[in-house]
């Protein structure tokens, strides 16, 4: 098929050779869990439980009244020490639920027995899912049941599948793509029932024809895949929308203003494996990468294993850390805490050693105009850090603040290394609390 491409972008160093031949494998069950309310967009959860109560693998333990949410679950059997704050990814403490497992398994005795999808409505399917707390594997964790809700007079016509995994370093996708293609295709067709479309599209990256190849063993006349030119953000929606289908989503707007729905790879395994097992969200794909790493490995892990585990697991540090991050170098978030836990969103953990780890201190702009090249949002993101450092907030909304997508390429690009993306999102952020308002 055609590939239309998008403006902007850049290409960093992959460093997916690190992990990319590694199988995904378990790791061992950890002595204690962190299952935090708050691991989706939306509405945190509201704990249903108590410390000293005990729980069932697969049991409701928090959940929210709100349409935006997802509710949570315990992993494993056990017992709830305590309900208190601990370290969350975004560099916050919010409240959490740690349970100490038993060792039993022992499955929730109300796990429904049969969900075979294809004898349930789309209206069955989507309240399923909801219950399962299935949300977003890329890295945004939007709830999916609100994916699948569409307003009535917004027509769907194309589901696209995002298999770019365009951040370096990270290769849980692709080992998916690899591993387990009859369950993405297979939750590709459970969203194209859903939605009632004919037609599914999985993009991919052409440094990953391989995982192309398997799942084009299992696809047929209604499910294509599209062939990517390799470059960063490739992996974000709407530039998937725009290089497959050359649709633009307008300003302000998403995917179902333009007929589409995207879903990461891992998120129709997830759904797949819901109606195969009748478990909800209870683990998930983890890379752990990195030069720092003395053994990177493909894991999947429960929700809650603390970060520590997931390092353990991969050998170990090779020299003193300097910075681990949560997701990849472009996007993720450095954190301080080795007890920060895996959340839903948790696509990836990257380590860099202090030598690795250089801090710089940033220069005046040399107007350059590399990043405003780069934006694959055609925006300015000199000029928008500029006002927001002076406080001109409804200038940077009017130059599009709102729309970027927090890719990062500006400060990649930038010589004078201006912290462009930190500025933006203080930007953004500040203008949607005046909208709340």
């Amino acid at each position: 098929m055609k590939i239309y491409g998008f403006k902007g972008g850049v290409h960093p160093p992959e460093k997916k050779e690190l992990s990319k031949d590694v199988p995904i494998t378990k790791i061992p069950l950890p002595e204690r869990l962190i299952i935090l309310t708050i691991q989706h967009t939306g509405a945190p959860t509201i704990p249903l439980v108590k410390a000293k109560d005990h729980v069932f693998k697969g049991q409701k333990i928090g959940d929210a009244q709100a349409f935006v949410t997802a509710p949570i679950h315990a992993p494993t059997s056990g017992t709830v020490k305590r309900i208190a704050l601990f370290p969350h990814p975004n560099g916050r403490n919010v409240l959490g639920i740690e349970i100490e497992p038993d060792g039993k398994e022992e499955i929730f005795p109300d796990i429904p027995k049969d969900l075979s999808w294809q004898n349930l409505s789309p209206d069955e399917i989507k309240k399923r899912i909801r219950e399962a707390g299935i949300v977003g594997l890329g890295g945004a964790a939007f709830p999916t049941h609100v994916k699948m809700s569409p307003p009535p007079e917004k027509k769907i016509d194309t589901v696209i599948l995002n298999g770019a995994e365009c951040e370096p370093y990270l290769t849980i996708d692709y080992r998916l793509m690899l591993e387990k293609p009859q369950q993405i295709i297979e939750g590709l067709r459970i969203l194209m029932y859903v939605l009632g479309v004919k037609k599914g599209i999985i993009g991919i990256e052409n440094n990953k024809k391989d995982a192309a190849e398997v799942l084009r063993k299992y696809i047929d006349r209604d499910i294509e895949i599209a062939i990517l030119p390799t470059k960063y953000p490739q992996g974000s929606e709407k530039h998937l929308i725009k290089a497959i289908l050359d649709r633009e989503v307008p300003s302000g707007g998403l995917p179902l203003d333009v007929g589409v729905v995207v879903n990461n790879v891992g998120t129709a395994v997830a759904i797949a494996e819901h109606f195969k097992t009748g478990l909800p969200l209870i683990s998930r794909g983890v890379t752990v990468t990195g030069e720092n790493i003395n053994s990177p490995k493909n894991l999947e892990v429960l929700i809650g294993t603390p970060v520590s585990k997931l390092i353990e697991a991969a050998g170990g540090f090779r020299e003193k850390p300097g910075k681990i991050i949560f997701g990849g170098p472009m996007m993720g978030i450095a954190i301080y805490d080795m007890d920060t836990p895996v959340i839903k969103g948790t696509s990836g953990v990257v380590v860099f050693s202090e030598k690795e780890t250089k801090y710089y201190e940033p220069v005046e702009c040399v107007r350059c105009g590399r990043c405003i090249d780069i934006c694959p949002m055609g925006l300015m993101p000199t000029i928008l850090a500029k006002y927001v450092r002076k406080g001109k907030l409804i200038e940077a909304e009017e130059l599009g603040i709102l729309d970027c997508i927090e890719c990062g390429s500006c400060n990649y690009i930038c010589p004078s290394r201006r912290p462009l993306l930190q500025w933006i999102r203080v930007g953004k952020t500040d203008i949607l609390a005046k909208k709340r308002k």
